[in-house]
């Protein structure tokens, strides 16, 4: 039975195949910028992206301790745990920076999101 035969006889496997498409090209699109988490520091401190693009942030924490990514200018906050790595997906947003910090190590771990047309 060839696939098509197959997929006309099971219209929810076409549909699980058409979300599967989409969801791959809608992440193709996005830009990954890496940010990691060091003895309590952000590096890069200072992250750029462009004007009105959703961007996925992989932040990856090298500590053995916990750390929370919180930002309120991006309205986003997630607890990474030691050695683990997260997805934060940012924008679109219009140009301007956007400080986010380590709510456990919040003298140390700061950072930025600039974004620029």
């Amino acid at each position: 039975m060839s696939i098509v035969n197959m997929l006309r006889k099971k219209p929810l496997l076409m549909i699980i195949g058409i979300c599967a498409l989409w969801a791959n090209a809608s992440a193709a699109g996005t830009p990954v910028i890496e940010i990691r988490i060091k003895d309590h520091l952000f590096f890069p401190e200072t992250v750029q992206i462009p004007v009105n693009t959703k961007v996925k942030l992989m932040v990856i924490n090298e500590d053995a301790t916990p750390e929370e990514f919180e930002s309120y200018e991006l309205n986003r906050e997630k607890v990474i745990p030691g050695n683990h790595k997260a997805v934060i997906f940012v924008g679109p947003l219009p140009p301007g920076e956007y400080p986010f910090f380590g709510e456990f190590y919040p003298k140390t771990a700061q950072g930025k999101v600039v974004v620029k047309p």
